[in-house]
């Protein structure tokens, strides 16, 4: 249950992105005397530092924003500045990037405060900007691209106000939050909730319980996401102090896939039929929401505005200290190959599970995965290039324009010297696959139990009713309900004479033939058997669980199918855990999950391409006791347009 709602900010309610609220009025005198006086103390500073130093103002002092005190903090419910050792990097943003330190985690924020309420306002809204240098429309929150972070504790609760300026429905959706008690708040389009409607405001409301690790947030309506509307979200816990001592410093990078297209635009022609399948191939890539582009590979006749005023993305290291970074590839189509040159990382975080440390020169990053890296700053001060290769062998068609090698440069030097760096082996194959997860072993050892039922699922393309080119989980191709899947559900059982329509315990009839609704006990341990019948990878996403990896083909797969014979032995001493899983061309994977919370989950290939041609099928875990609970008045309301 949710904490009671406050008329007012309290002493444990904390605000984000400008949220606090005005001081009283008799007070705002005294507020601005010291605020100029602040300021003249800042500049007197800064001119005596610059001519000291000769570093001069043009340099900002890089920091740490923390939203909770520190223990060199004084203040409660406002952010802290930490200073932060690393370089400075000067660079001029756009108006539409977020400064770096948006993505950096101070290491003096509490792992163990007690539970608080962590407020943000969202405004999604369109604008024009140009992330590799040309110009085109996207989808932002707050002017923003990618997005602001989210951060908060296990057990604290996150209040999201989203006001949609756009012209047409959006939905966010909390990438790996488990919504105990809360599957309302999933944020998925036609299973969760109807969309919030353009120029309405909705309020997601859920607590943070049982989890922590790196997750993000994103559009969940058609490929909205893939026109900008991405962000990080960042969950601390108590358990997180057994790997702190590993590194110095924390930060997210973001990685994905680029279209100079708005995807609404590139849809229809991925549907139509007679494509077989080709998806719209990008023509760029991003690092931390920036790169380059060759704007000579335009001409006039593309009709295209390619500024090429762009930069690369740069993050500053100190000699000697350590950087965890967590890789989160926030694309659309594109898994990608993550290296640092001359530097080795060290895996220790695969989709918010903790693992042994395990070194590697790269390692592959699938959308919507999750991976937390170690880089030690051991090498001579120079710059160095940080790698995001494209794994373009997954692609079904070439795009001229596109150079798959994504840049970023990590720094020593305090400039943005272009490195002469080199890969650690070029000719090293890039393949559709995971990277090893029979190498991850949690940290913290939670065994498999037996599985109570086994269900199978076959994943194909095929030319649709509507002569469209559709996506099908065994005979079934998903299209957005009107009317949300949890609402016909609660409804359906509420209702004596269709009840035993959708409380069944298998497939569910009770839903229209787009919907492929599994129904599931609370408290069942489930097996699910996917196959692939496609000739493509596809990073599978399971909503509101985390799965145990049981067993999956290798790649290239020897042979289409799972070997029956290896069902009784598989392994079941704690196995891999995490919420997002790759199968690869003509592959295969068994998953297994806890059922031991109600809602109803979506199961879906996280190519938004794939996705909205109808790759997605849904398990309905304890129908009965959603049904009791209900559905919240506010989300009902959404759909009342």
């Amino acid at each position: 249950m949710a904490p009671p709602e406050t008329t007012g900010p309290t002493a444990k309610d904390i605000f984000y992105n400008d949220q606090l609220p005005p001081p009283p009025p008799a007070k705002r005198r005294h507020v601005l005397f010291w605020a100029v006086l602040s300021v003249v103390l800042f500049i007197v500073l800064g001119l005596g530092l610059g001519l000291g130093l000769g570093l001069g103002l043009h340099k900002p002092a890089r920091g740490f924003s923390s939203p909770v005190t520190g223990p060199d903090c004084s203040c409660s419910a406002c952010p802290c500045v930490v200073e932060d050792p690393r370089p400075n990097i000067p660079t001029d943003l756009p108006p539409w990037r977020l400064p770096d330190e948006e993505y950096q985690l101070s290491m003096d924020w509490d792992i163990y405060a007690p539970p608080t309420t962590r407020v943000y306002n969202f405004t999604v809204e369109e604008i024009q900007a140009a992330p590799d240098g040309v110009l085109r429309n996207m989808i932002t929150i707050n002017g923003k691209f990618p997005g602001p972070m989210i951060r908060a504790n296990k057990g604290d609760r996150i209040k999201v106000h989203v006001t949609n300026e756009l012209s047409e429905p959006t939905s966010i959706h909390w990438h790996g939050m488990f919504q105990y008690g809360s599957n309302w708040m999933d944020g998925t389009s036609g299973i969760s909730q109807c969309p919030i409607p353009p120029g309405r405001s909705f309020t997601y409301d859920f607590l943070i319980d049982g989890q922590y690790g790196s997750y993000w947030y994103h559009s969940h309506y058609s490929t909205q996401y893939t026109d900008g509307m991405v962000g990080p979200l960042i969950i601390h816990a108590p358990e997180e102090a057994e790997v702190r001592h590993l590194y110095d410093h924390d930060e997210v990078i973001m990685l994905q896939d680029w279209y100079h297209d708005v995807s609404k635009d590139l849809l229809p022609a991925y549907l139509a039929s007679g494509n077989e399948n080709k998806e719209p191939t990008p023509h760029n890539g991003l690092i931390q929401g920036t790169n380059i582009f060759d704007c000579s590979k335009y001409d006039k006749s593309s009709n295209r505005t390619c500024e090429g005023n762009s930069t690369r993305a740069v993050f500053g290291v100190t000699k000697g200290s350590r950087y965890r970074y967590r890789l989160i590839n926030v694309g659309a189509f594109a898994g990608f190959y993550f290296s640092v040159d001359n530097h080795t990382i060290t895996v220790i975080e695969a989709d918010a599970t903790l693992v042994e440390p395990v070194e590697t020169h790269r390692i592959s990053i699938n959308i919507a995965q999750r991976y937390s890296v170690i880089v030690h700053a051991d090498q001579p001060e120079a710059n160095y290039f940080i790698r995001a290769d494209m794994i373009t062998t997954c692609f079904a068609q070439p795009n001229p324009v596109l150079d798959s090698l994504v840049l970023a440069v990590l720094s020593y030097t305090e400039t943005t010297d272009t490195p002469t760096s080199v890969d650690w082996d070029p000719s090293e194959a890039s393949i559709c696959q995971d990277f090893n997860s029979t190498l991850l072993r949690p940290t913290e050892v939670v065994s498999a139990p037996a599985a109570d039922v086994l269900y199978y699922f076959r994943a194909s393309f095929q030319i649709g009713a509507y002569a469209l080119d559709r996506a099908f989980f065994n005979d079934t191709t998903w299209t957005s309900a009107n009317i949300p899947t949890i609402n016909q559900a609660v409804d359906g059982i509420n209702n004596a004479s269709t009840a035993h329509l959708f409380s069944v315990d298998g497939v569910s009839s009770g839903f229209s033939e787009n919907q492929l609704v599994v129904s599931v006990p609370k408290g069942r341990v489930v097996d699910f058997l996917v196959q692939s019948l496609d000739d493509g990878a596809h990073p599978f996403h399971l909503h509101g669980h985390e799965f145990w990896v049981m067993a999956q083909s290798p790649v290239p797969a020897t042979t289409g199918y799972f070997p029956w014979e290896t069902y009784g032995s598989l392994n079941t001493t704690n196995p891999l855990r995490r919420d997002t899983l790759t199968i690869g061309p003509y592959g295969w994977a068994l998953l297994r999950f806890e059922a031991d919370h109600q809602g109803i989950w979506p199961f879906h290939c996280h190519i938004a391409w794939h996705m909205e041609a109808g790759l997605l099928m849904q398990f309905m875990t304890g129908a009965h006791e959603l049904a009791k609970i209900g559905i919240p008045d506010d989300v009902r309301a959404l759909c009342d347009v």
